[in-house]
């Protein structure tokens, strides 16, 4: 039996992280794909975001921006909204705005372009996070889920970021 060397599973371990982000990617790709194959405008699109990483949001939160550029430039005049109920909804917690700047401005940055950015207070409060531990620029939703449902009911388009 061949042992694997240091290098072979290095080798091994990007190409897995390689293949997983390539995955991810196309399905949230297939959602954008879908949206933008629509003949008409969509009322408006969500992107609901569910990661176990706290710090994915600095990965994610660039295809968000991307995605709504993409969508704009089809459809100029559609709404936006993100909802965050994973894990990395917790580092939008105002006490990590200067430990993890580019993703508070990145939220910022979408909430200035009138693209609210919710959290879930249930999932928050589960590790006892409170509400008020979330800056004014991030909307606390009582669920994830719920939210989400809210803007699926106001005939928006579901784009899942993985």
């Amino acid at each position: 039996m061949k042992r694997d060397t240091g290098s072979n599973v290095i080798h091994r371990i990007f190409l897995t992280g390689c293949l997983l982000l390539f995955c991810s990617y196309t399905f949230a790709n297939e959602d954008l794909q879908k949206v933008l194959n629509l003949s008409e405008t969509p009322n408006g699109v969500v992107f609901e975001i569910v990661d176990s990483d706290e710090q994915a949001l600095g990965v994610i939160l660039p295809r968000v921006r991307k995605a709504i550029g993409q969508i704009r430039e089809r459809f100029p005049k559609t709404d936006f909204a993100v909802v965050s109920h994973g894990r990395e909804e917790f580092a939008l917690q105002a006490q990590y705005q200067q430990s993890l700047p580019v993703i508070h401005q990145q939220v910022q940055s979408l909430v200035a372009d009138e693209v609210p950015v919710h959290v879930c207070e249930t999932h928050a409060g589960w590790y006892g996070v409170v509400a008020e531990d979330f800056p004014d620029y991030v909307n606390v939703a009582p669920t994830g889920p719920g939210q989400i449902n809210l803007y699926i009911e106001m005939g928006y388009e579901l784009i899942v970021m993985e």
